[in-house]
């Protein structure tokens, strides 16, 4: 068996799989079920001057039969005592000392604030700590949170006070509630964070009830925006994730978050550049008990391609990760449709026809039957016809060759500007 252990930003586990700072993370009872079960880590939720909770807090989005494909809350850091939150921490260290606990840590933006909260925290015995400057929702309007996460120079300052009085590797939780996360990122980095870790909730109303004019969820007749996770948004991390993961101002280890539902999307998350993965959604649907179908499956899967570390995997499709003017303008696939396999419901037809590029064609054979062919020369191979299609196997997508070199629009416009201004347009033509 591959050896599932990982090293993140100097915090050792026994697997990649912890628990993201959530519910499931709000005692000591509840992680040191999940490190009985199986879990590698856990990040232990919010700690900070505790608040009062709401009562009706989640709502979850289903969507065309799957249950909890998106789900959204409105619940705060810890309702617990700080003295009770450090006592379970001690005790559950000391009884699992080789998994790897975190603590999740928020307060004010003030000096003697952080370096408070992280010398108590830390001496009680924890591997870590993780700065939440992500939740988007009633702590941000006490100034913590998304509002501290969404500025670059607080998310740089606040760092690099709790770097002050840390003895742990801080990790620093980033939001994604910005236009670009980079540049949180790159200030987490200058502040001194050993890692960071992405993406924190999205700002979301789960929904509105049409017969009662309700927002969902709702604290007696009153709604609030809340933040919105689950495996709706994983392609939303996966994203933020390979931004920071390509740009070398950020240059830090990485914690994954963000929709990871199962060992593929680990996998995934690994290869764009994450050290190791949080989960939440995932164990909340189902119980601390998926932890086996995790393991059981990332070591599966590193067995049959011949993988010894599981750290391997680490970054190793971020160099295909680039630019839209990187792409070759050149690359040409179309669509190929099987007509064993078709079952010829017209799916692909109707979206080709009705809202991509009109190049699939209704024929009868010999025999009468009907069947659709692709018009290659029109196809534009956008994968449209493939996505629709209900039946595995019946559209493939080909790569033809196009007869010629590779030309990027970034390397078209540099061609440009070398023929110059005072060149002829017959030139110009043939570059393009």
């Amino acid at each position: 068996m591959a050896d599932l252990s990982i090293n993140l930003a100097g915090i050792s586990s026994p697997n990649p799989f912890w628990l993201a700072s959530a519910p499931p993370t709000n005692t000591g009872y509840q992680v040191q079920r999940a490190f009985e079960a199986g879990w590698g880590g856990a990040v232990w939720k919010t700690l900070g001057d505790p608040i009062i909770n709401t009562s009706s807090r989640f709502a979850a989005i289903n969507f065309n039969g799957q249950r909890v494909a998106g789900f959204n809350n409105i619940e705060l850091i810890t309702d617990r005592p700080l003295e009770v939150n450090l006592k379970e921490i001690y005790e559950t260290k000391k009884r699992f000392p080789n998994h790897a606990l975190v603590v999740s840590l928020m307060v004010e933006p003030k000096r003697e604030k952080w370096h408070e909260i992280v010398k108590r925290v830390e001496a009680v015995g924890v591997d870590g700590l993780e700065l939440n400057f992500g939740c988007p929702h009633g702590m941000a309007e006490r100034g913590m949170g998304a509002a501290s996460g969404q500025q670059p120079d607080l998310v740089e300052a606040q760092t690099m006070w709790a770097k002050e009085a840390a003895q742990t590797p801080v990790i620093v939780k980033l939001t994604p509630n910005i236009t670009d996360i980079t540049a949180t990122a790159r200030a987490a980095a200058r502040g001194g964070a050993d890692a960071i870790s992405l993406i924190n909730t999205i700002n979301s109303l789960a929904g509105v009830d049409i017969h009662t004019w309700n927002t969902i969820p709702h604290v007696g007749g009153k709604g609030a925006h809340g933040g919105y996770c689950g495996p709706a948004v994983k392609p939303i991390a996966l994203n933020m994730l390979a931004e920071c993961a390509r740009d070398p101002l950020v240059g830090i280890p990485i914690s994954g978050i963000g929709g990871i539902s199962n060992w593929q999307d680990t996998v995934e998350f690994m290869l764009m550049g994450a050290s190791g993965v949080q989960i939440c959604t995932a164990a909340m649907h189902h119980g601390f008990r998926i932890i086996d179908e995790l393991v059981t499956g990332l070591n599966d899967y590193l067995d049959d391609k011949g993988i010894a570390s599981v750290s391997d995997l680490v970054g190793k499709s971020v160099e295909r990760y680039s630019s839209w003017g990187d792409l070759d303008l050149n690359y040409k696939i179309v669509a190929q449709i099987n007509t064993e396999t078709c079952i010829n419901c017209n799916k692909c037809h109707i979206a080709c026809e009705d809202t991509s590029h009109q190049c699939i064609e209704r024929h009868i054979d010999a025999n009468g039957q009907a069947y659709l062919k692709v018009r290659e020369e029109d196809c534009v191979g956008c994968n449209l016809c493939s996505i629709v299609c209900p039946v595995d196997g019946a559209i493939d997508m080909v790569q033809l060759s196009s007869g010629l070199a590779p030309m990027s629009w970034n390397q078209r416009q540099q061609a440009l500007a070398a023929v110059g201004m005072g060149s002829s347009s017959i030139n110009k033509e043939a570059i393009s």
